[in-house]
Formats: structure tokens, C-alpha cells, sequence
């Protein structure tokens, strides 16, 4: 798995968000961990985290996953 969107709504507590996860090459040979968030039709927050090996990077990515599942994110069906 390569990426993931995720989002989270709740119009009771007017909470619409999402959280893309994305594994990328960078220009140094290395694979990184794409972040993006924020409130869904808005410009959000991005943050890439660089690792050695794309099997490093997919761990990460899984682990941010669950995170996330936890606490109420659903995967988007595309």
C-alpha cells in the first residue's frame, strides 16, 4: 500500500476531516512519508518524513494508519 486517505465527520460536532498518507521517493534516494491534514475543501498541513528503505516507510505509514483508525478515521472508498 502506497497511500491512504482517510476521513473523519461528525456534523454534530462540525468536524470534517481528512488525512492523506502517501509514500514518495525524494531526490536523495531515500522513500518518504507524506502527511496531509486538515479540514476537508480546505488547504491542509503537510509534513514528509524521510526513511532509508520503502520497507521503513510503509511501516510508518501502516502504523499512522491504525492511529488514526483508532480515533475514529474511516478509509475513503475511491
Amino acid at each position: 500500500m502506497r497511500s491512504v486517505i482517510l476521513y473523519r465527520v461528525d456534523p454534530h460536532r462540525n468536524m470534517f476531516r481528512y488525512y492523506c498518507l502517501d509514500v514518495q521517493p525524494d531526490l536523495f534516494g531515500n522513500e518518504c512519508l507524506v502527511r496531509e491534514w486538515g479540514r476537508i475543501g480546505h488547504g491542509g498541513q503537510i509534513r514528509a518524513i524521510p526513511y532509508s528503505t520503502i520497507t521503513e516507510a510503509r511501516k510508518a505509514l501502516e502504523k499512522h494508519r491504525a492511529a488514526k483508525e483508532k480515533k475514529g478515521y474511516v478509509i475513503a472508498i475511491i
